[in-house]
């Protein structure tokens, strides 16, 4: 019967506490973290020796990958096959490590992500370099310990030649920590160490003239900014890698960009994929065809351009939009002294020097002591072939073996070993030429002594012997940098800086269908003109959105759900005056049974601007255009919106300035902007005008306080329009009923929008049948409040006017001559079929 026996108890969060701590430093130290000295994670260390052991060096045949897997987690790495053979792909690499450590034939995978082929198809060897890693590994160089079962042992180290924590760089994810070393150029990584040897006390600065930055096996391009320096000085910092673009002529004056090299790490594949959604989503304007014509040459993925596209442009969009510009985060951890440590740029290669002044010193040691014994056997043999017929007599007179080494030992003065070596010696070292060699090899092996001694005794030879070695290194392996640093933080041309701040047309419609516009595509015509057409939609969609603004500007977009996103008015893809356009859900994010519902163009946040914000009700808000600056991926709430209630515009105004509201019903109420409070910007607002049964706001004119030479410009859904003198409309309190505005009749329909005009202003109209018509505000004439204008365009059967802008005179869209220069919206409202329209930004 088993002797019971009662174990002490331990309290559950004691020993998670001990055992998590030992299963994190069995992952920091054992598996994830890379080893200071020679770079390499235990897996890859453990591959290598047991290539080493089989002898399957760059000299000799491949062998199977399967074979060495076995030996590896058969001897030394008791893990899953899988894993060891992952590693052996990466170490096979070309685009995963800057110099490969293991020569591998057949299918070992493709910078597209294809997989290898499976392991019993690939053989593998180590490359020359590899061979560096255990160079004198025979020798005492550096510790064993038993393998996991206690039959073999393994190198705690390898006493490697090359300084691969910083050649090929890893990366690997352990508990509470992570690392990610950069790969090197070794030329440039033998010129710092020869450095440090010659000056201990160098600078990281002083290192950093000969280490340029990382040299990525995929070529690219490297800031060396300040996130490199600080990588370099303490060890964690950020660089910006970019891929290479080249642009080449072809045939009838067409051209073609080229990518030819690719950040690290980066699946080209992925790359590909993500440029041609950009080209189908119409964010990647200018590309005709994309094609990937990589070989084992090297990557080149090809975009054929359009005839007359800026190449920078979209050099700069595929930069922006896609991997082919990453960030690269250097951590550089690794385990020093059974710990883990931060190292930077001078401590990770005094690491290495350290390292490599330990091996030398081993090695020295054992060469001497083996040097030593030989000498002294050599000098037994000497005594020996000296007294050639004396020694010959006195082992033939001896009985046995055990005599005639006694007698040698005692006659001659000799050791046991030197008496063992005589007895061993063969007849035909005692010819001429066999006693000649001898005496050379004792001469020799004297010199090798006196210089063993003067590396262990003297510094200085110890270095030399250091910088020999490294010399020796860069001679036989360097190579030239693939990754070219550039000076500047950042490079390249702001794009805003190529394209030209030109006037464009913005046109969205209810569907959702958005483009950009040249406004030059539309010529001024007399009043009463049929118009042009303008773009070409189904029955069942039309014009919600017309506005003019410039390239350089923000257009502010709206949804009805009351949240803001942004889009630089250049972002809107390009289309022809009758194309229908791109869908904004190709642009921005939107939930669903959610839409643009009014859009503003803004050139700057100021400080001393707010938004007002005016709903079809007549709610009306002030907050500061500041907490607007900055918008999210997924939008920016905007304004807090009643049940039922609808966005009807969204203005740029100053403190000082008046505002208008006019109704559909023709009625208007002019009152300060300081009637309504700066709020939130999740407020819901004030009442702004208090409306009658069934009207609705559908414009809003800002107006500066002294401002009395601006008319306000009224037009209706049939085509009417007329200009009135600003002095006619009295300032009222906020929250009134208002006055007339618009005589409003059958004939000339409700009132669609308002507008601030001048004399020399230009004036465009856009109806429901897709016509623009562009005339002076000159040939509106100026009425009286009460009145329905003339006829500014003739309508066809059912058209009627959807949207309108102001031109200036000097070219401006939209805008006046403010620092800002936001353009204003005219909009129709699915509810009842009237046209809303903004006022202008300007506060004149």
């Amino acid at each position: 019967m088993a002797e019971y026996v009662e174990y002490p108890l331990v309290g559950i969060e004691q020993e998670l506490r001990k055992s998590y701590l030992e299963y994190s430093l069995s992952v920091i130290i054992g598996r994830a973290i890379p080893d200071a000295r020679d770079g390499l994670k235990p897996v890859h260390r453990r591959i290598l020796f047991a290539q080493h052991e089989l002898a399957n060096s760059y000299n000799r045949p491949h062998k199977k990958s399967a074979r060495i897997v076995g030996d590896v987690i058969g001897k030394y790495h008791p893990h899953g096959d899988s894993a060891v053979y992952d590693a052996i792909v990466r170490m096979a690499q070309d685009f995963s490590m800057r110099d490969p450590l293991v020569d591998g034939q057949g299918n070992f995978g493709s910078i597209d992500g294809d997989p290898a082929a499976a392991m019993r198809y690939t053989e593998v060897r180590m490359s020359r370099l590899a061979q560096e890693f255990l160079a004198d590994l025979d020798k005492g160089t550096v510790d064993f310990r038993p393998n996991y079962d206690n039959t073999l042992q393994e190198p705690v180290v390898l006493p490697t030649r090359v300084p691969n924590l910083l050649l090929n760089g890893t990366s690997g994810i352990a508990v509470g920590m992570a690392t990610n070393i950069p790969p090197h150029n070794l030329r440039e990584l033998c010129d710092a160490l020869l450095l440090l040897l010659d000056n201990p006390h160098c600078s990281v600065d002083d290192l950093m003239q000969l280490v340029k930055g990382p040299d990525f096996p995929t070529r690219g391009f490297i800031y060396a900014g300040k996130g490199l320096y600080d990588a370099y000085h303490t060890g964690r910092g950020t660089v910006k890698v970019r891929g290479r673009v080249d642009l080449e002529e072809r045939k009838k004056g067409l051209q073609s960009l080229v990518i030819t090299e690719i950040p690290f790490a980066l699946n080209k594949k992925s790359l590909v994929i993500k440029i041609a959604a950009l080209v189908n989503d119409r964010k990647l304007d200018g590309v005709t065809d994309l094609r990937d014509e990589s070989d084992r040459n090297g990557i080149r993925v090809v975009l054929d351009l359009k005839r007359g596209v800026i190449p920078d442009i979209v050099i700069n969009a595929l930069y922006k939009f896609t991997p082919l510009e990453s960030s690269f985060g250097i951590n550089m951890l690794t385990v020093l002294d059974n710990r883990p440590q931060l190292l930077n740029l001078k401590s990770a290669l005094a690491c290495f020097v350290d390292h490599r002044r330990e091996v030398v010193i081993r090695r020295t040691r054992f060469d001497l002591e083996k040097a030593e014994a030989r000498a002294h056997i050599l000098e037994g043999l000497q005594i020996a072939i000296d007294n050639i017929d004396a020694v010959v007599a006195l082992i033939r007179a001896s009985t046995n073996p055990e005599t005639a080494r006694a007698g040698l030992m005692q006659t001659f003065a000799l050791s046991e070993i030197q008496a063992k070596a005589i007895l061993e010696m063969r007849l035909q070292r005692l010819t001429g030429l066999q006693c000649e060699e001898l005496l050379n090899e004792y001469r020799e092996l004297l010199q090798k002594i006196e210089f063993y001694k003067s590396i262990l005794g003297n510094v200085e030879v110890l270095r030399s012997e250091l910088k020999r070695e490294i010399s020796e290194i860069r001679a036989a392996f360097a190579s030239k940098r693939r990754t070219e640093v550039l000076a500047e933080a950042r490079a390249g041309i702001d794009i805003e800086d190529l394209i030209p701040d030109e006037e464009v047309v913005i046109t969205l419609s209810r569907r959702g269908y958005m483009k950009r516009t040249n406004l030059e595509n539309y010529q001024q015509q007399k009043r009463g003109g049929k118009g042009i057409a303008a773009l070409h939609i189904s029955e069942d969609d039309y014009v919600q959105e017309f506005l003019t603004t410039t390239n350089h500007q923000y257009l502010c977009l709206f949804t009805n759900k009351g949240r803001m996103h942004q889009l630089k008015a250049h972002q809107v893809p390009e289309g022809s005056r009758t194309a229908k356009g791109v869908h904004i859900n190709n642009l921005l994010p939107l939930d669903e049974g959610e839409w643009v519902s009014t859009v503003l163009a803004v050139r700057a946040f100021a400080e001393d601007k707010y938004f007002l914000f005016i709903t079809k009700s007549g709610m009306v808000k002030r907050s500061a255009a500041s907490l607007y600056a900055r918008s999210r991926k997924t939008g920016l709430m905007a304004v807090g919106m009643r049940e039922g209630d609808e966005l009807v515009l969204v203005r740029s105004i100053r403190e000082d300035s008046h505002i208008v509201l006019a109704t559909a019903d023709g009625f208007a109420i002019r009152f300060s902007c300081q009637d309504i409070r700066p709020m939130g910007r999740v407020a819901t607002g004030v009442k702004g005008i208090a409306l009658r049964r069934h009207d609705c706001v559908v414009a809003g004119v800002i107006l500066k306080d002294a401002d009395q030479t601006t008319e306000i410009l009224s037009i209706s859904a049939n085509g009417f329009g007329k200009r009135t003198k600003v002095d006619l409309y009295r300032l009222q309190s906020r929250g009134g009923k208002g006055i007339i505005n618009f005589k409003v009749t059958a004939k000339t329909g409700s009132v669609v929008g308002a507008m601030p005009v001048r004399d020399n202003d230009g004036l465009v109209l856009l109806t429901s049948a897709s016509k623009v018509v562009r005339i002076g505000v000159e040939d509106v004439r100026s009425k009286r409040r009460a009145t329905q204008g003339v006829l500014l365009v003739r309508m066809a059967d059912g058209a009627h006017v959807v949207g309108f802008d102001r031109v200036d005179e000097g070219g401006q869209t939209g805008c006046d001559n403010s620092d800002d220069g936001e353009s204003r919206v005219a909009r129709l409202p699915a509810a009842d079929g009237v046209l809303e329209f903004s006022g202008p930004d300007d506060d004149r």
